[in-house]
């Protein structure tokens, strides 16, 4: 992973740009995104992705004044995406998470199956909003989300009612290894970016553990998720992001401004269950609190493509 990161610092300064919006729109939008960068900034502290302690929010970042999937763009033209297979997943074998918490040989076959071969499955998906906090979700949507094509949670209900695409694809480090899986999904209601996820596995400071490790790509940054996995008697699996100390799991936001890195942890937290109903059909609850307060609901069903 260190070589992976390394290029993905260096796309940062790169002069080549992909994605690119007009100059009088880049300058309006940077003047919303510089606020909340430097909040970013006031409220973390310095990291060093190469040190020990930091090398667990190391992660894929867009260049300047590039959105979405830029990103993984910029690693296909460099040849690290390997050629579309219908078997892929978001582990190759979730083994790779077996600790002191977690045995993959406890999961039922379907959920196992889910995510060594995420491409195999389409989804339907159901979202409700706090209404509390549904229109601040709308705005922010509307003034970052949508524009940046990331984290574009769905604020309409029936926005998600022909569900979302699904690509997963395989990212091979520099030296051809495997190094974690691009999965992106949009509204097949008009086509909207709704995520854009690097999946890998990762050790956090002080634990035994391996954590599932979702990153969100964002201009100079990202967001960073890292979920506690845990397999239930009845096979099925819960992830968990529930700690509010820096270094264990959470979310957290990592941005680069000059020749410095910066890392906050946000005030997010998510439970992920993923399980076989009473008819044997795959199904998720994704549960995301802000603060205090149950902000979103998602369920998910999971449905196998013919083959």
């Amino acid at each position: 992973m260190c070589r992976f990161v390394a290029i993905e610092h260096r796309h940062l300064r790169s002069a080549s740009m992909t994605t690119r919006t007009t100059p009088t729109a880049d300058r309006l939008l940077h003047a919303l995104d510089l606020p909340s960068r430097t909040w970013w900034r006031l409220v973390g502290r310095t990291v060093d992705l190469d040190s020990s302690e930091h090398v667990f929010l190391r992660g894929p970042m867009n260049r300047r004044h590039t959105v979405g999937d830029a990103w993984f763009d910029d690693l296909d033209r460099s040849g690290r995406v390997r050629p579309i297979s219908a078997d892929d997943g978001l582990f190759d074998d979730m083994s790779v998470l077996d600790g002191p918490d977690f045995t993959a040989t406890q999961l039922h076959p379907l959920v196992r199956g889910f995510y060594e071969h995420t491409a195999r499955w389409r989804m339907e998906v159901w979202a409700q909003w706090n209404p509390l906090l549904a229109p601040g979700a709308a705005a922010i949507a509307g003034l970052f989300g949508r524009r940046v094509r990331q984290l574009a949670l769905p604020t309409a209900p029936l926005s998600v009612s022909r569900g979302m695409t699904s690509r997963v694809r395989v990212i091979d480090d520099v030296d051809g290894h495997r190094a974690g899986a691009a999965w992106l999904r949009t509204l097949r209601l008009d086509g909207s970016a709704v995520y854009s996820g690097f999946y890998r596995s990762a050790m956090l400071p002080g634990s035994a553990q391996p954590h599932v490790a979702v990153v969100f790509p964002l201009e100079a940054g990202n967001v960073g998720v890292y979920l506690r996995p845990r397999a239930e008697p009845d096979g099925s699996l819960v992830l968990t992001s529930r700690s509010r100390t820096f270094g264990e799991d959470g979310a957290y936001v990592t941005v680069v401004l000059g020749r410095r890195t910066y890392a906050a942890r946000a005030p997010l937290r998510e439970r992920i269950h993923v399980f076989v109903d009473d008819e044997g059909e795959l199904r998720t609850d994704h549960a995301l609190d802000l603060g205090p307060m149950r902000a979103l609901r998602l369920h998910y069903r999971l449905e196998q493509r013919p083959s």
